[in-house]
């Protein structure tokens, strides 16, 4: 089970100023670190980025092609 709470900047920054200061070099450090990046996400990511692309002479065909069936199916 999840609970939300919606807790405003200011209350946050009240609440994390009466940490002992243990926990609050234990959040600081926590804070600090990069965020940690799902692989699989960034490997799909790049995958899209630096796929495959029609050229112009495609897209060209791909449009004609499409011209050519609109008509068929107009006859």
């Amino acid at each position: 089970m999840q609970a939300q709470v919606e807790i405003g900047f200011d209350q946050l920054v009240q609440l994390v100023k009466r940490l002992p200061q243990t926990q609050w070099t234990k959040l600081k450090q926590e804070v600090e670190m990069p965020p940690v990046v799902d692989q699989e996400r960034e490997d799909f990511r790049n995958f899209l980025l630096n796929g495959p692309t029609f050229s112009k002479k495609q897209l060209d065909t791909i449009a004609d092609t499409r011209k050519k069936i609109d008509e068929w199916r107009t006859i």
